[in-house]
């Protein structure tokens, strides 16, 4: 059993974009198991967009670290449920150990034939379930119709790609930070287009990707590429809006609200925000949909793997520039 655990806690709010110096390694002793408690050695942790919010808070530590999707393996147990060796899904990230009851976690029992293991942080966890939730539950997307999606070559927007395609959708564009993302989301993740959301007018990048428009817009931006899609929107579409990263590094100066936004109205647009935390009960719906389309290889892990705990910040701030692929996590132990 471990003796002390490697955590990272912030020691400033950043001041827009956080830096390295906005946080800090700390060790500590890691105290005797209670009764019903089991000890957890983390394995795999995700770094998340919704993270950069989080620093703005006091309520951004869960255990040793800061807040964070993780897969973990039982080193330690005086709980029965969860024997040494068990796989548990928690949220106590940002450090190598986690001292945690039933409650705090989701046992793993028996992975999906031919899925790796960090689907479960990925397609097949919290990443999958917004996309799927944002379009089955919120935006209700119909077969044959036509879908736009922001930061397409991210963890949620290439999960919102790939789920619409197998729903049916006829024709899926995304945005992306580079010229080489666009081309891996027409040419490897089955988008009809994409684009550049780099220089030029973002209203008229998605006229000339979707020219009849669009159906259903799934916002992980906010800003001008919301704007934008409601410029490209047909009447009656509509907004699932999960994410506004355009706007997480100046939280504390009002957005700019976009300036078409009464063409809401005009429109007939309906426009919901979701937190996918509220939908726990579609995780089964999910799973038992999603699984077959993985191991068929019509849906495929989209990953960007750093290997090290001491690399977690560094894959954090990665995140936050637009270096990864697909989700971005953090390889801690094996």
């Amino acid at each position: 059993m471990a003796a002390t655990y490697t955590a990272v806690h912030p020691v400033r709010r950043p001041e827009g974009r956080p830096a390295r110096d906005d946080f800090a390694f700390v060790t500590g002793t890691i105290p005797g198991l209670q009764d019903g408690q089991v000890l957890v050695e983390n394995l795999l942790l995700s770094v998340d967009p919704y993270m950069r919010e989080a620093l703005e808070f006091e309520d951004w530590q869960e255990g040793f670290g800061m807040e964070g999707r993780t897969l973990g393996r039982v080193v330690a147990s005086r709980e029965p449920s969860l024997p040494v060796g068990a796989i548990v899904f928690h949220r106590h990230g940002w450090s190598t150990h986690a001292i945690l009851g039933p409650r705090d976690t989701r046992r793993i029992v028996e992975p999906a034939d031919g899925v790796p293991l960090s689907a479960y942080l990925g397609i097949l966890g919290g990443t999958g379930l917004t996309a799927y939730v944002g379009l089955t539950r919120v935006a209700k997307l119909q077969p044959g119709e036509d879908l736009f999606v922001s930061a397409a070559a991210g963890a949620v927007g290439s999960a919102v790609g790939q789920i619409a395609r197998v729903l049916g959708a006829r024709r899926i564009v995304g945005s992306a930070g580079s010229a080489a993302k666009v081309d891996r989301l027409v040419q490897e993740l089955g988008f009809d287009a994409a684009f550049d959301y780099h220089g030029g007018d973002l209203s008229k990048k998605l006229a000339e990707a979707a020219p009849d428009g669009v159906d259903v817009y799934f916002d992980n931006v906010g800003g001008d590429h919301l704007e934008a899609a409601i410029d490209g929107l047909r009447e009656f579409g509509r907004i699932a809006w999960c994410g506004a990263i355009a706007q997480y590094d100046s939280l504390r100066t009002p957005p700019a609200a976009p300036r078409n936004l009464f063409d809401v109205v005009g429109k007939r647009i309906r426009l919901e925000g979701f937190l996918v935390r509220d939908h726990g009960d579609v995780r089964p719906e999910f799973e038992d949909f999603i699984t077959p389309h993985l191991r068929s290889g019509a849906v495929r892990v989209d990953e960007t793997v750093v290997d090290g705990f001491e690399n977690i910040v560094d894959a954090f701030l990665g995140l936050l520039a637009g270096e990864n692929t697909g989700k971005m996590l953090v390889r801690a132990g094996s």
